[in-house]
């Protein structure tokens, strides 16, 4: 299997790329580019590319002072799925949230995703909570057990 080129967004091409991937998976919940530059003073966002193809992104939330808790959200586009790319960028973040302090790993995936949700129950995650957000759509949070 080919090694994906994961980098931090350092530009706002790359910064781009991250949100293209957020938007496409996620549409419910839309981000501007401002949203992302927000984004990664708080979190750490990492892109995936094979060669110059975008395959994906990823966001590790790093635990706060009150909890031990990470979550740790890989998402691949719909055409580089099933081949391996997932793991390496959920293990890439995985290892971070790890090097961040985290005790506890959870993730959160739209209902509307279910091959986000079979990968997440594949590699040990179960439900923990589910919520409706304010766009209506039903959101899963899975905790690494």
């Amino acid at each position: 299997m080919p090694n994906l080129r994961i980098e931090e967004p350092h530009d706002d091409a790359t910064l781009e790329d991250w949100r293209s991937v957020h938007n496409e998976i996620i549409p419910a919940d839309p981000l501007s580019l401002d949203d992302v530059r927000e984004r990664v003073t708080r979190n750490h966002l990492e892109v995936a590319y094979l060669g110059d193809a975008l395959v994906g992104c990823s966001t590790v939330r790093p635990p706060t002072d009150d909890t031990a808790t990470a979550t740790v959200i890989a998402r691949i586009l719909p055409a580089h799925r099933r081949q391996g790319f997932g793991e390496q960028l959920y293990e890439q973040g995985l290892e971070r949230a790890r090097r961040l302090g985290a005790e506890v790993i959870e993730t959160i995936v739209l209902g509307t995703n279910s091959d986000g949700l079979e990968f997440a129950r594949k590699h040990g995650f179960v439900e923990v909570d589910r919520y409706v957000a304010d766009v209506d759509e039903i959101w899963h949070t899975l905790r690494l057990t």
